[in-house]
């Protein structure tokens, strides 16, 4: 009872969250103008006459829906009405705009002679992705509770993903929340032993952004360790053999949607009949023609060290609080378990490994004895029961608050919280990301493109429990400063993240 009150709770800060982020939006589009306009041009889809309805009912509302349509909504809205036209609406993934045609022409038909077709399609993306939303906020609630092990951090850490820097983006017509919804499921399901559901969730997680091919590194990490004990501990080499061609499958598995978006645009644009070799894109003709490198390179200037310009130096500015915070997460964690992060896990102590959740779903089950080591076979079943049973007597303390100074020394000494061994393939994950950000990407998208890591939000609660309170001011007043200025800018076609 205690696990489901934290749920509904969580489902209740998060719906309370999207109606503020909502109310914020419709509040500064009524009190600001627009600085630019262009969000209601429309041209016609140029594959023929799309789905158009005569004029609406209430076109005062319809517009007002369209006027919303901004920055990278523009492609998702349009590729649903219109499907890919151009090669650089390629870099947009397949899956929201899918969604949002199918619920269109479903739930929101009615709508349509009402408001507008493309209105229809706009509002279809807000209530998709802020529904989206809720389930990713209880999804991450679930994981937190799984690795950290104590229900009042998990619950922190959800209100602060609730109310995190990205938010606008997330109750906009934006990957961000189908993204974080497939991620964290995946994630949750892989850390109850439901591996064949966790694949299908981060397969998923890459048909909404490029970066979901990298939850693969979840399995890769967990493998790794499966097979070192396979061998070395079990004396199981045919175990372990059996380990790496499942990883590899679920592996494919992942990357397959990113493969298959990207043989769909090299079909559409390098195979069409009757365009003469020397009029094809570069990329077509590459050794490997990868379509998503070459858009991000040409249309957007995407690259290492490409970004660092004098002129971009107010960008960089903009992204600095969720950098500094993801390097901080990161060098806190190298500081107390460098033991951990600096041998890939493999230093870390047979019971803590063993108490990690992660390790827990493969076929072979190690159970400790305080006497000496014993790794027996046992089912998921009874793995996951126990679990289960472990979770909800970890339940039954307080869902929020403070904790006291003596669960602090735990911490430090890393048996549990944010320094326990389950974080440590979270921390792997973060570093890559959080260097791609700075190096390679447009440094102002950090802000969304990070907002979907754990660490971030657990490292967070962590600061707010056992720092001081200036500490944790600092990290409401960055949340709620970007959250005023996400709300106002983005809204209202100003540059933002």
């Amino acid at each position: 009872m205690a696990a489901v009150s934290g749920i509904v709770r969580v489902v209740r800060i998060a719906v309370i969250s999207r109606i503020i982020m909502v109310a914020m939006i419709l509040l500064w589009r009524f009190f600001l103008h627009p600085y630019d306009t262009s969000a209601y041009i429309n041209p016609p889809c140029l594959s023929g006459v799309p789905q158009r309805s005569n004029p609406p009912m209430w076109p005062h509302v319809g517009s007002v829906i369209e006027g919303s349509i901004v920055w990278d909504s523009v492609y998702f809205v349009r590729i649903a009405e219109c499907g890919y036209e151009y090669e650089q609406t390629y870099a947009f993934f397949p899956i929201l705009p899918v969604l949002i045609s199918l619920m269109s022409r479903s739930v929101f038909a009615p709508l349509i002679p009402i408001v507008g077709y493309r209105a229809v399609l706009g509002l279809s993306g807000y209530v998709l992705n802020n529904i989206a939303f809720v389930l990713a906020a209880m999804y991450f609630y679930r994981l937190s509770v799984l690795v950290l092990k104590e229900p009042a951090a998990a619950m922190r850490a959800s209100v602060l993903f609730c109310f995190n820097p990205a938010s606008i983006f997330y109750s906009s017509v934006y990957t961000e929340s189908l993204y974080a919804l497939f991620s964290f499921g995946g994630l949750y399901n892989l850390f109850t032993g439901y591996n064949t559901i966790a694949v299908v969730f981060f397969a998923l997680s890459g048909f909404a952004r490029s970066n979901g091919v990298l939850n693969a590194g979840y399995f890769c990490f967990q493998t790794m360790h499966i097979v070192y004990k396979s061998i070395f501990q079990m004396n199981r080499p045919i175990f372990a053999l059996q380990e790496i061609v499942v990883a590899v499958l679920r592996s494919v598995c992942i990357f397959s949607p990113f493969i298959a978006f990207q043989t769909y645009g090299y079909y559409n644009i390098c195979t069409q009949p009757g365009i003469a070799t020397d009029n094809l894109s570069p990329w077509c003709k590459a050794r490997v023609p990868l379509l998503y490198d070459y858009l991000q390179s040409h249309y957007w200037g995407v690259g290492f060290l490409r970004y660092f310009q004098l002129k971009q130096l107010p960008n960089f500015l903009l992204a600095s609080p969720i950098l500094s915070l993801a390097v901080c997460s990161i060098v806190q964690y190298a500081k107390v378990r460098p033991d951990l992060l600096y041998s890939l896990g493999f230093q870390g102590s047979t019971k803590e490994k063993d108490n990690a959740s992660l390790f827990i779903t493969s076929g072979v089950a190690q159970k400790f004895d305080d006497n000496f080591d014993v790794y027996t076979s046992v089912s998921s079943k009874v793995v996951k029961g126990n679990m289960i049973q472990r979770l909800n007597r970890k339940e039954k303390q307080p869902s929020f608050g403070y904790s006291s100074l003596p669960q602090a020394k735990n911490h430090s000494q890393g048996k549990q919280g944010y320094f326990s061994f389950s974080i440590l393939p979270f921390i792997y994950h973060l570093t890559f990301l959080t260097f791609t950000a700075f190096f390679v990407m447009h440094v102002q998208v950090a802000s969304r493109f990070l907002s979907a890591s754990p660490p971030i939000y657990w490292f967070a609660s962590y600061v707010l429990s056992f720092y001081n309170k200036r500490s944790g001011y600092m990290i409401w007043a960055y949340f709620s400063a970007y959250i005023l200025l996400g709300s106002l800018l983005f809204s209202n076609f100003y540059p933002f993240t």
